[in-house]
């Protein structure tokens, strides 16, 4: 079947960018309540369970509340930037999803569709650039509220988020490597088994690639400013960061963009090391359609449909796991937070990006083809690199806590009191 064209490819793209915008906007909803609860629970409470069965409709009784209050705006503000601010933050995180692969195929009689709204060549350098975009809105809400906490949490989002973002991308060098490809769909293709002659490495890359998926999920937990890396927000220190001074809608745009980059940031982990839609040990989702229109594999409706839902499992899991981080990880110190991103991320994944281009150097070189063997021979490597990165954390040899840091001092002061006692 040949994929779409015409008027056919612009009702599709119309079509799928409402259904995906609608899903979007209704799973940021389910995401706020799943929050609740999730705290709710570790916290030995209820969470929401007035407003609607389970509380399910405490969601709209909130976003009614944000609609309704009354907008307030400081003095001293600019008045252009503070609007704008808001929107910059929901954006990004929303514009995001149009580059991601949902599904297999889906045949229509029209055509071949595929479950994405913009199939880009450039998908990745998408995702890094529009990614980046979310600073603008920390740093401009925090100056144009002409407010000292505010602006404070501005500048700590801003420096945050820079500094990660290099591990982000720095990351995802080595799918790259294996890929040798820069659009999404293609990193999905890989991770899956060989198909019509075309070779896939049968394995998620989060196994042959597990230090790079590690940086890659802490790195995204930092780039959507939650615990532990919270910091422009830190209310003991900054009220409630960078945006303190704002009410309204123009708040909870600011909290729907960040449950949107929360999702954005799952979904992303999904398509470049959970294999995206694939289903794990079935061969029968194993689709391609290739750069000239060619599609391999026996496309059908309910392998979408199963696909779809395969994708969207993994993502919830995911925001599952970040929410209960969040309500069980301690906020790190600013300083702990900036050195991990500079001295710890950045040298460790300069490393690995030589080591991973040296295995795959050797592995080509000894004739080992691309596939199954290939990727276990990549898994070992990981689990060694893996077992020595989390030895030297655990023993505090990289990130240090500050009790390890006081330990260390009360210890290099004991001699100097005891001559002191000794003298007297």
């Amino acid at each position: 079947m040949d994929p779409m064209t015409g008027t056919a490819f612009a009702i599709a793209t119309a079509l799928k960018v409402v259904l995906f915008f609608v899903l979007l906007l209704v799973f940021v909803a389910l995401s706020t309540y799943f929050e609740r609860k999730i705290a709710g629970f570790i916290q030995d409470r209820s969470g929401p369970n007035r407003v609607g069965p389970l509380g399910l409709l405490q969601v709209m009784a909130d976003g009614l509340k944000f609609i309704l209050k009354e907008e307030l705006e400081p003095g001293g503000a600019n008045k252009k930037f503070f609007f704008l601010a808001p929107v910059l933050a929901l954006v990004p995180a929303t514009v995001l999803f149009g580059v991601m692969p949902f599904a297999s195929p889906l045949p229509t009689p029209w055509g071949l569709s595929e479950m994405i709204v913009a199939d880009v060549p450039i998908g990745f350098l998408y995702v890094l650039a529009i990614a980046s975009f979310g600073v603008y809105g920390i740093v401009m809400a925090g100056w144009s509220s002409n407010s000292k906490y505010s602006f404070l949490g501005g500048l700590r989002g801003s420096a945050q988020m820079i500094s990660y973002e290099i591990a982000l991308a720095m990351s995802l060098v080595p799918v790259l490597m294996l890929v040798g490809n820069v659009g999404m769909p293609e990193i999905v293709a890989a991770q899956q088994g060989s198909v019509g002659g075309h070779a896939g490495y049968g394995a998620w890359f989060v196994l042959p690639l597990m230090v790079s998926g590690l940086i890659f999920v802490i790195s995204g937990l930092a780039e959507t400013n939650r615990v532990p890396f919270d910091l422009p927000e830190a209310e003991g220190e900054l009220v409630g960061g960078y945006h303190t001074e704002y009410s309204a809608m123009k708040f909870g745009m600011f909290f729907l963009g960040e449950y949107a980059h929360l999702i954005t940031t799952a979904g992303l982990i999904t398509i470049f090391f959970l294999g995206g839609w694939d289903i794990p040990f079935w061969k029968g989702d194993d689709i391609r359609v290739l750069a000239d229109g060619t599609v391999i594999g026996d496309p059908t409706w309910w392998k979408t449909l199963l696909t779809f839902f395969a994708f969207g499992v993994k993502t919830l899991v995911l925001v599952l796991a970040f929410m209960w981080i969040r309500w069980t990880i301690p906020r790190f110190r600013y300083d702990q937070l900036m050195d991990l991103g500079w001295k710890v991320f950045l040298p460790l994944l300069m490393g690995y990006i030589l080591l991973t281009g040296l295995a795959m150097y050797l592995l080509d070189g000894a004739g080992v083809p691309v596939g199954l063997r290939y990727s276990a021979i990549l898994t070992a490597i990981n689990l060694v690199l893996m077992a020595i990165l989390l030895w030297g954390l655990d023993r505090g040899a990289i990130v240090q806590g500050g009790t390890a840091r006081t330990r260390v001092m009360r210890g290099r002061s004991r001699p100097a009191v005891a001559a002191r006692s000794e003298a007297d």
